[in-house]
């Protein structure tokens, strides 16, 4: 792997795009996975469909740049995105497909789990109590995270 030198004088160190902070030293496609729900896929394809240099740093970038990427990851269809690289396939309520990111993706997760708890789906029932979903055993596996406390013997 090849070291790049970067003149120090040039570089933003933190870059803000998208109400996320993003650290400046990395390189775009991989700084952008920082902000919650863009990947490492839909992050190097927006830079690829913008022709952005993949091996530019994100503190290099111009504002045009920034303002250029933040449009491209909030409506990917525009820039020529396909569909199956978006997290928000087929809506129930509308069927659109689209891109959810922040805020936006963690208040549909809750809204899928709420409307599964009220059909009684196992997978939202176990998502809710902080159980696994997809069969794994819980008898000694996945304990971490879950402190259960100490009972005094009486």
């Amino acid at each position: 792997m090849s070291a790049i030198i970067v003149d120090n004088n040039e570089i933003q160190y933190i870059v803000r795009i998208l109400n996320t902070n993003i650290d400046g030293t990395k390189r775009i496609a991989f700084a952008l996975t920082k902000i919650r729900g863009v990947g490492r896929r839909i992050s190097t394809a927006i830079c690829k469909r913008l022709g952005i240099d993949l091996e530019k740093r994100a503190g290099e970038m111009t504002e045009e740049e920034m303002k250029r990427i933040s449009d491209a990851i909030l409506d990917p269809a525009s820039v020529g995105i396909p569909e199956s690289y978006m997290n928000h396939q087929k809506d129930i309520i509308d069927g659109t497909t689209s891109h959810l990111i922040g805020t936006k993706l963690d208040a549909d997760l809750r809204m899928m789990i709420e409307r599964g708890k009220k059909n009684k789906r196992i997978r939202a029932c176990r998502l809710d109590v902080g159980l696994k979903v997809r069969g794994q055993r819980t008898k000694s596996n996945g304990r971490r995270g879950k402190s259960m406390g100490v009972s005094r013997k009486k």
